[in-house]
């Protein structure tokens, strides 16, 4: 295992770790020599402009009005429309540089840079889109990071759920279970995914392998993520890994719908791995 990858096992191993560390530990296979603490002292300088703005009154709404015109206003970060699918967008350090990304890492920021200003925010990993919520005097407030931290009220929520559910949402449906926290587990798990879904559109399977070790470190019961990474080992002619994951898949899941695929996939790699000895 080297070194980067490492350091990032060790660090998700934890019941409890830190969000943009972990999430500049990815961008290490794009950026092998990334200094990780310059970009989390990057944050911290963030915070400490956003506290520049506040007085002695500090409630959540000035807190939040601070936060978002420091972010967009003056830093100018902003959603990346135009390329929404360059992998520099899932990349802290990209978007920390350029000033731009997806929800879910322009969510990390706004987490982190809230964090560090006592704004207890959590993600959200709302359908199709990330977003962030706190508690605040009157409930739950909800905000899009991607749109320069505009709140989202009800109606707004169920419109971007009828664009993604596969039925109409009940009118009388509660809401409130599309607004579950996410873990820093969970979003991690969440910004690798939206990478292995770049490599692998582009046909990059070295680039979705590394994405996919780091999942499986992160989340190594997720079978899935061990079924697509014995599929890309054998794209890349890695037969024995390939064969041990494809098999380990099969014994996770033996009645999986692609069972019988996965069995003559095996059979196929055992003969080239016979071929090997």
């Amino acid at each position: 295992m080297s070194v980067p990858l490492a350091r990032f096992a060790e660090l998700v191993s934890r019941e409890q770790f830190g969000l943009a560390e972990a999430c500049l530990l990815v961008a290490q296979d794009a950026y092998p020599d990334l200094d990780v603490g310059a970009h989390l002292r990057e944050l911290d300088a963030i915070a400490a402009g956003v506290e520049r703005h506040l007085g002695g009154e500090r409630s959540v709404e000035e807190k939040i009005a601070a936060l978002n015109r420091h972010l967009y206003a003056e830093l100018g970060f902003s959603g990346n429309v135009d390329e929404y699918y360059d992998p520099r967008n899932s990349y802290l350090n990209d978007v920390l540089a350029r000033r731009t990304g997806i929800p879910i890492t322009l969510s990390v920021v706004y987490l982190e840079v809230a964090r560090r200003i006592g704004l207890s925010m959590q993600g959200v990993s709302f359908p199709g889109h990330f977003l962030v919520k706190l508690r605040a005097r009157r409930g739950q407030l909800v905000l899009d990071p991607f749109a320069r931290g505009e709140p989202q009220s009800e109606d707004d929520l169920r419109e971007r759920l009828e664009q993604v559910l596969p039925r109409p949402l009940d009118p009388d449906a509660p809401i409130d279970p599309y607004l579950e926290p996410a873990s820093p587990r969970q979003i991690v798990v969440r910004v690798l995914r939206n990478l292995k879904a770049i490599h692998v559109a582009a046909d990059e399977p070295q680039c979705a392998l590394d994405v996919l070790n780091r999942l499986l470190l992160v989340s190594p019961e997720a079978t899935t993520e061990l079924r697509d990474r014995g599929l890309v080992y054998a794209r890349l002619e890695c037969f024995r890994p390939a064969l041990a994951d494809l098999q380990s898949y099969l014994r996770r899941v033996p009645d999986a719908p692609d069972a019988a695929a996965m069995h003559e996939k095996i059979v196929a790699l055992k003969g080239l791995v016979s071929r090997l000895q």
